[in-house]
């Protein structure tokens, strides 16, 4: 009988000694297990990229991209602006869709709680460019109408018809009978409607009203106030906001018109008296309108506040509305030099204010 190798060496092939592997085989199959894991983990962490909005829930963020911006420029700029989690992620996505070189250059309207492919689509699309308008400070509402209208983004009877609605009123929670007040004065970059219609006003108008609750928020860390305080707010900083362009006098005015109140004085303003006339009151203001028992906001003659805001103010003076200085005056007089005002606490040094203003009137004209 023939014997094997091993039966010739006469040892028992049960007990002969296990094959060593070789270290490069298991050090690739190591490396094959981490690689799978990798791409295991490379193709969630992208997936979890593409489903998941930078923020929840989103805001309205204005991107601006310059002529010859790069992907890697546009990029860092959506990350830097919280548009996007993550930019070197956006710039993948953008080279795999082959439109890495394709995005338009201008000034876009984007929101942080889209998808990325939607923001990619968006810039690409070239179709968000935006329209820029500016609000100032102290507008009445039909001034902020007009603005609007100038800058092609609705007609301002559009405009008037929205912000006394009363539907529009209940959805963005404004308890008055008109959105006055809430028109936040700010820059802004809208789109240009295709169509000026009343959806244009309403686009509008409710973008003017949600600056004013996200801005105004910061002032009630607590939540909204109630109706009674919204409006007492509201008009005294409207007031204040049309009464001095001066920074710093503006918890002053505030403090003077408090004061007014507490000791049931008339408060005389002559911005309200002027509002009540309308649009169509070009000045100067008479003594006639003073005597006006028909208007409204004649604070001449009506006393306490008027009925509601006489313009949209900015965050200033509804700060200084909310804290008002503390002080003894009553009266207050523009000094005729830089814009400001001289306060008095009695109405014989007030009548001397007036005086001195007029004089200082006079030497210049």
């Amino acid at each position: 009988m023939t014997r094997s190798p091993d039966d010739r060496s006469g040892l028992d092939p049960a007990r002969r000694p296990a094959k060593r592997r070789s270290p490069l085989r298991r050090l690739f199959r190591l490396v094959c297990v981490l690689c799978l894991v990798a791409g295991c983990g490379m193709i969630w962490d992208g997936w979890h990229f593409l489903q998941t909005p930078a923020a929840t829930p989103g805001r309205d963020v204005v991107i601006t991209i310059e002529p010859g911006s790069t992907l890697a420029e546009v990029a860092a700029l959506l990350e830097r602006e919280g548009v996007v989690s993550d930019a070197f992620r956006f710039q993948l996505l953008a080279r795999v869709r082959g439109m890495g070189g394709r995005l338009q250059a201008g000034r876009f309207l984007v929101k942080s709680g889209w998808l990325p492919q939607k923001i990619l689509d968006w810039l690409v699309s070239g179709q968000a460019v935006l329209r820029r308008v500016t609000v100032r400070e102290g507008l009445p509402w039909w001034d902020v109408g007009r603005v609007l209208e100038q800058a092609g983004l609705c007609r301002a009877e559009d405009f008037n018809t929205v912000i006394h609605d009363a539907g529009f009123l209940r959805h963005w929670g404004i308890p008055f009978d008109s959105a006055e007040g809430f028109l936040y004065p700010e820059t802004y970059f809208m789109p240009q409607p295709r169509v000026m219609d009343l959806e244009a006003a309403r686009a509008a108008a409710g973008r003017m009203v949600d600056t004013f609750w996200r801005k105004a928020g910061e002032l009630w860390p607590e939540g909204r106030p109630d109706t009674a305080t919204l409006r007492r707010v509201l008009t005294l900083a409207s007031i204040v906001e049309r009464e001095t362009a001066v920074p710093a006098e503006r918890p002053r005015v505030a403090g003077v018109y408090v004061n007014r109140l507490k000791k049931h004085m008339l408060l005389q303003a002559d911005p309200t008296v002027i509002y009540g006339l309308g649009p169509d009151f070009k000045g100067p203001l008479l003594t006639r309108h003073l005597q006006d028992d028909g208007n409204a906001y004649n604070t001449y003659r009506a006393a306490g506040l008027p009925p509601g805001p006489i313009c949209s103010p900015g965050l200033p003076s509804l700060r200084a509305a909310l804290s008002p200085e503390l002080h003894e005056y009553l009266y207050f007089v523009a000094n005729g030099r830089d814009g400001g005002h001289v306060f008095s606490a009695t109405l014989s040094e007030h009548n001397r204010a007036v005086r001195e203003y007029r004089q200082v009137m006079r030497d210049r004209n």
